[in-house]
């Protein structure tokens, strides 16, 4: 029976792997970009700057994701249209989304200005992290808005199913990114030392670069054409932008409330100490590796569901459903297993400071236990979002980190006195809710689609 299932999914593993090969590279660019800053400023400047740029992630990475669930709201939009062989309304949604993300970033820059700054001063972390981490934090947010606009552009190729472009770019981005980071930390090549500011001008530069060839590739990629024929940069339709905020705010308050929650964990652990909160972020860079290779095959999930559901093929869109939970299962027992076997080695990738390292390894054995549930849950709601069910997810994850997670985070870490660790333990427990209740939610709608449609299939269910 086991076989039999295999054999009969195996296309559908196929399409869905390499759609998401691509997209993983490229999903790995956004964390690499931030570990990349970690892995430099650990090595090169210390404790207590790792710690600052622990405390600015967790901070700007809530802005952050507000900007990134936006703009995601195009994809499955896209999908759909395409699906439906709509290329006119493809490229309106381009231009409505390239004006959405363009406001969206200058209002989320704004927020991180005016908000974040004020916030770091206020939240009881310690006075010498803060001092270091204010300028870093300024430079940081200016970023968003290149990489919103990139957004935009890379969004509307994998809805279409074009991937590999966003990833060639993420790389050489990352590429860049490292370079400079060094250069502008270290000195080099007649350049002071920035400390690290440093970091944050590498990040600036490398997504501005990034955003260039994005829209190149778009604009004059002879696979787009037929789509950017129909394209009209100042033809606003405000009923398209608000479609895509239909799905694109409740997808940024999933990411809100998922991220939200790991930056409060990092603010509780630099409540215990600067060691604390670095050794947090060693974990948590090394998680958000296996989390963004996650994000890879969700949003793999979420194209292939999205277009068929737009062309009501329900049999082809629960296979698609189910062998991207496979993958992603499979997937993530093999890092955890990887995190169980290296977890005293990895944290050397970050920082020599023994203390540190410590820490970070023990957190290591616990995130290989919440692998598991990482993943389920991300494939959970990029299945949900291709067939646009937006808004009991978003429930679903507020009710898993903030009613069920971050409590428990505090209660472990701080009432019972378990540290860091216990404040991970409380993530797991978050993770385990949100995944549970995503793959109900899942197993609701596709019962309720199958029961609308004659489920015979066809000679063939095309891939």
């Amino acid at each position: 029976m086991i076989l039999s299932k295999f054999k009969r999914l195996k296309p559908y593993y196929k399409s869905t792997f390499l759609l998401a090969g691509p997209v993983i590279i490229s999903q790995l660019g956004y964390t690499l970009v931030h570990m990349a800053d970690s892995v430099v400023v650990g090595h090169f400047l210390g404790t207590i700057p790792l710690a600052a740029v622990s405390l600015v992630h967790s901070v700007f990475m809530v802005v952050l994701v507000i900007g990134l669930g936006i703009a995601y709201g195009i994809t499955p939009l896209i999908a759909q249209a395409n699906g439906r062989g709509d290329k006119q309304e493809c490229a309106t949604l381009l231009a409505n989304s390239l004006w959405l993300n363009l406001i969206t970033s200058i209002l989320l820059f704004l927020l991180v200005y005016y908000g974040s700054v004020f916030a770091v001063e206020h939240l009881d972390q310690d006075p010498q992290v803060v001092e270091v981490a204010k300028p870093y934090l300024f430079i940081l947010s200016l970023s968003i808005i290149p990489l919103m606009i990139f957004n935009a552009f890379k969004q509307f190729a994998e809805g279409l199913g074009f991937t590999k472009q966003a990833m060639n770019i993420s790389i050489w981005g990352n590429v860049l990114n490292i370079i400079l980071a060094i250069v502008f930390v270290k000195g080099m090549f007649g350049i002071e030392s920035m400390g690290i500011s440093g970091v944050g001008y590498s990040t600036l530069i490398d997504r501005v670069m990034m955003m260039i060839a994005m829209g190149i590739y778009v604009f004059r990629g002879k696979v787009f054409s037929v789509y950017i024929q129909y394209f009209q940069l100042f033809k606003v339709e405000w009923d398209k932008c608000v479609r895509i905020l239909k799905i694109g705010a409740p997808v940024a308050m999933q990411y809100v409330f998922e991220i939200g929650a790991f930056a409060g964990a990092a603010l509780i652990a630099g409540t215990i100490g600067a060691t604390e909160q670095a050794s947090h972020q060693v974990g948590i860079q090394l998680a958000s590796l296996t989390y963004m290779m996650a994000s890879g095959i969700a949003t793999a999930a979420t194209i292939k569901t999205g277009n068929s559901f737009g062309n009501g093929n329900f049999v082809r869109l629960q296979r698609y459903a189910i062998s991207s939970y496979h993958l992603v299962i499979l997937f993530m027992c093999c890092t955890a297993t990887l995190f169980a076997v290296f977890n005293q080695y990895l944290p050397y990738i970050f920082t020599q400071d023994i203390a540190v390292v410590t820490i970070a390894a023990q957190l290591l054995i616990i995130a290989g236990l919440f692998q598991l549930f990482d993943g389920v849950q991300v494939v959970g709601l990029g299945v949900l979002r291709g067939i646009g069910d937006v808004n009991v997810p978003t429930f679903i994850t507020f009710f898993a980190y903030w009613i069920v997670g971050m409590p428990a985070a505090y209660v472990m870490g701080i009432v019972f006195k378990w540290g860091v660790i216990g404040i991970w333990y409380g993530l797991s427990l978050g993770l385990l809710t949100s995944s549970v209740l995503l793959y109900w939610r899942y197993r609701v709608k596709i019962k309720i689609f199958l029961a609308g449609q004659n489920t015979r299939l066809k000679p063939t269910v095309e891939v």
